[in-house]
């Protein structure tokens, strides 16, 4: 009787712990397809914005972690400038940290870039951990490499000091880690060749395939919600004299500086395009008429008040023509291409208006 005891409570403790292997076998994979949809999620991605919600958000979500954050390598802050392309300022995403070099990052790992577990230490890891370093008990620090060459971390933090340990297996987190850096060059890459593919060569700002391509966006934007967007159209005043009298090299000279000129009177959100020859466009988000013509007026006064210098040392006056437009939330009722397009056109007869009056002026026309 006593042994017939001793086997049901034996056989009771095997399928216990059979059911506690079996449920941790479920719990494995659950996390091992969570681990893989996301990991495809990751290399699918279309964009810098989209890549940058999938590490810090989607990733901490899906581990459970108390903190994600990516480190990033930008010393021509060409990724500052790419994800104010895509409508993102960096200065409001503290889990996306920026270094000049990456110097400071590859004296984490010495001379091997391999993920770094342990304790957190806050003279090793605070910087990377921005406002969230007194919390922070155990660290994985993963470097980001592309040939040979270390870019940026992804840096995970846990609350608990036991989450990340020296030793432990790190398979997982390495493997996401390489994804990232794949991802990050792929999207990198793709914006370099949209950046390219919509930039004016010639003065660095967009081109009027990108202008048409926001313009849309923005007047769809407006008749959503009823805010205001104005277009500038800007006429260098007298351009083939230029060119004529300096030579086309001074000609290419006054086109950089105006649009250098012009960039600096304007805000980091709106839109600057060398529509075509000697003629640029602007769009203002979120800018009533008042607020256009005051800007156009800004720009203007800006470009007149101190002439242009030359390679010979010699400098050449320059003023604009501006024709003002704006959409307000009048203009619902039309479709959205024909709000671009009266916008543009209105615009345009501005530049004309304001030549026949003089040039160096700035003209308002009313989209009705």
């Amino acid at each position: 009787m006593t042994e017939s005891v001793d086997l049901q409570a034996e056989n009771r403790d095997l399928r216990l712990q059979l059911q506690a292997l079996i449920s941790n076998a479920r719990q494995n994979e659950q996390i091992l397809r969570r681990q893989q949809e996301l990991e495809l999620r990751i290399i699918g991605v279309g964009g810098l914005k989209e890549l940058v919600q999938e590490v810090l958000v989607s990733y901490r979500r899906s581990t459970e972690l108390d903190a994600v954050t990516l480190s990033l390598v930008d010393p021509e802050y060409e990724v500052h400038r790419m994800l104010q392309g895509v409508e993102i300022n960096p200065a409001e995403l503290p889990d996306l940290v920026f270094f000049e070099d990456n110097c400071d990052l590859a004296q984490l790992f010495g001379t091997q870039l391999a993920a770094q577990l342990g304790p957190f230490n806050p003279d090793r890891h605070a910087f990377l951990f921005p406002g969230l370093d007194s919390a922070v008990r155990s660290v994985a620090i993963l470097p980001l490499v592309r040939r040979q060459e270390l870019i940026g971390t992804l840096n995970l933090g846990s609350f608990d000091k036991g989450r990340f340990v020296r030793g432990m297996a790190t398979d997982f987190i390495e493997r996401m880690g390489g994804i990232v850096a794949i991802s990050l060059e792929n999207v990198l890459n793709s914006e370099r060749l949209k950046h390219f593919g919509l930039t004016d060569a010639l003065t660095g700002v967009h081109n009027r395939r990108y202008f048409e391509q926001r313009l849309y966006d923005e007047v769809a934007r407006v008749q959503r919600y009823g805010e205001g967007l104005s277009c500038l159209f800007l006429d260098i005043d007298h351009f083939k004299k230029i060119n004529d009298t300096h030579g086309h090299q001074a000609g290419d000279l006054a086109l950089q500086q105006v649009a250098q000129r012009i960039r600096g009177q304007l805000r980091s959100c709106d839109v600057l395009v060398r529509y075509g020859g000697e003629e640029f466009a602007a769009l203002l988000t979120d800018t009533p008429e008042a607020g256009a013509r005051a800007t156009a007026e800004r720009i203007r006064a800006a470009i007149a008040a101190q002439p242009f210098p030359l390679p010979d040392g010699s400098s050449i006056p320059i003023t604009l023509s501006v024709g003002v437009a704006t959409q307000g939330h009048y203009a619902s009722s039309l479709s959205i291409e024909g709000v671009a397009r009266a916008l543009v056109e209105r615009a345009d007869q501005g530049v004309y208006r304001a030549k026949e009056a003089g040039r160096n002026r700035v003209a308002v026309v009313s989209l009705s």
